[in-house]
């Protein structure tokens, strides 16, 4: 059994040993197959990179020679330029030279020239007699003599253009509007005259030591002037409806023939609601004589004392009625408002109501009591544009303000008291006189025109243009006037000689 388990051992060994030296061979077999074939690819490997070295040297000599080509085309190129660059360097330098020669030659022309100019300036001064300033001067002269004509020939263009388009349709308008509204002259005074039917009557209103007039004056608040006029007392006072409530006291007391302090003052109540009453019709007659609706009541009764309201002579109510037709005449001719032109004229003196009883203007006046009762914002400016004091924001406010000037200026609308007439006229010949050239001045036709004698050796035909409308502007500026002031300039030459 033993031997027959170490046989069997020994048999083992002898079978691993052949299979180990089996596997040995087929291993140096595959190491050696492997070295070959890394022998093999590396070989190829080599010849590979071999190849694309050298494919690579061949493409970058090319790219070398392709760029060693261009330096040289650019080289060339350089070259040419710096060859043309010379060549126009030679050429400027030739130019250079012949504009050189050619300066000197102009700079020897013209020191020529100035000489000969110099002695031609020099023949010219003996020829003529004057120096180059007095030749200035006078043609200085020459020239401003030539515009003052050019200047005075425009100013005739223009005026007469403007003339010619604007003349015609205002000539119209206002001449038409002007003989459709009929007035009458100024007659209205600030004193109210009650006529008594004998001397003996004043002694009764007088009183026993003076109480019926003290009494009188005291209700009414106006003066009894009590003199030797015959068979009439004089009744004085600055608020004209409180005057017209007096006067219309007194004659009922004087035909009454009853006067004492109690039927004094009975009279005074009835005559006021009589004057009150009058103040309402008229104010509504003036609404229906104008044309005019939906005027608040506190408004009417304003117009209706604009009855008993004068200014420099001129009934204000009339005056307002006759601007309210005016603008309304002049708003049909041009095709505006007619409605609201002869509202706003009819309103625009409205303050003249109240500036007895109230401090301020007419026109502040009247636009604050108009804007209290909701009138429209055109009549408000009419109002307070009337006088020029702001600007007319309407055609309809240049309607009023154009119909009040032409009412208040009409003949015998107004009267002015001598003094301020004596002054206009003082400071329109104080303004003419004030321009150089005039040797006098005269301001007449009652100052719408002022006559202008100048010296005619200072003042030209060409300059008296510009000398009118000077003086016409200075006025403007100056005055404020009713309507239109013509300004007159006369000029005469006279030659006197004797034979002897």
């Amino acid at each position: 059994m033993v031997v027959m388990f170490i046989l069997g051992g020994l048999h083992r060994k002898k079978t691993a040993e052949a299979a180990i030296g089996s596997a040995e061979q087929e291993a140096n077999k595959i190491v050696s197959d492997a070295i070959a074939e890394a022998e093999a690819k590396k070989k190829e490997a080599v010849l590979e990179a071999k190849d694309e070295i050298h494919k690579q040297r061949t493409e970058t000599e090319k790219e070398l020679r392709e760029r060693r080509n261009e330096v040289q085309r650019m080289e060339r190129r350089i070259n040419q330029k710096e060859e043309t660059l010379d060549k126009k360097s030679d050429n400027l330098e030739k130019k250079e030279e012949v504009l050189n020669g050619k300066i000197k030659e102009a700079e020897a022309r013209l020191e020529e020239v100035e000489s000969i100019k110099k002695s031609q300036f020099e023949m010219l001064e003996r020829i003529s007699g004057f120096t180059k300033d007095q030749a200035k001067e006078y043609i200085l002269k020459t020239l401003e003599s030539d515009l003052d004509h050019e200047k005075a020939v425009k100013i005739q263009e223009f005026e007469q253009r403007t003339k010619d388009e604007a003349e015609q349709l205002a000539r119209e308008v206002i001449t038409t509007a002007i003989q459709r509204c009929a007035a009458d002259h100024a007659a209205e005074t600030t004193v109210s005259v009650v006529p008594l039917p004998n001397d003996e009557m004043k002694g009764r209103i007088i009183g026993r030591e003076g109480r019926n007039v003290r009494t009188l004056e005291m209700i009414t608040g106006v003066d009894l002037i009590i003199d030797d006029t015959p068979e009439a007392i004089t009744v004085s006072c600055f608020d004209p409806v409180r005057r017209e409530i007096a006067r219309v006291a007194l004659e009922k007391l004087v035909a009454d023939g009853r006067i004492h302090p109690a039927r004094i003052e009975e009279m005074y109540d009835k005559a006021k609601r009589e004057v009150e009453a009058t103040i309402k019709q008229t104010g509504e007659h003036a609404l229906i004589d104008a044309g005019v609706n939906n005027v608040h009541p506190e408004i009417v009764k304003l117009l209706g004392k604009l009855r008993y309201r004068t200014s420099y002579g001129q009934n204000v109510l009339k005056h307002s009625l006759e601007v309210s037709y005016i603008a309304g005449l002049m708003a049909s001719e041009l095709g505006t408002d007619v409605r609201l032109a002869k509202r706003a004229g009819l309103l625009h003196d409205i303050g003249k109501a109240l500036d007895h009883e109230m401090e301020g203007s007419h026109v502040d006046l009247g636009v604050e009591f108009a804007k209290r009762y909701k009138e429209n914002d055109i009549v408000l400016n009419a109002i307070k544009a009337h006088h020029g004091e702001v600007e007319a924001k309407s055609v309809t406010a240049a309607l009023v303000q154009a119909a009040d000037a032409i009412s208040a200026a009409r003949p015998g609308a107004r009267r002015e008291d001598v003094q301020n007439y004596v002054k206009r006229l003082e400071k329109l010949e104080e303004i003419a006189d004030s321009f150089e050239g005039v040797e006098r001045s005269f301001a007449i036709q009652a100052g719408r025109e002022v006559r202008i004698m100048v010296k005619p050796n200072i003042i030209t035909d060409d300059k008296m243009v510009l000398l009118a409308r000077d003086v016409a502007k200075k006025i403007e500026e100056s005055m404020e006037y009713p309507g239109q002031i013509k300004v007159n300039i006369i000029r005469e030459s006279r030659t006197v000689d004797y034979a002897k």
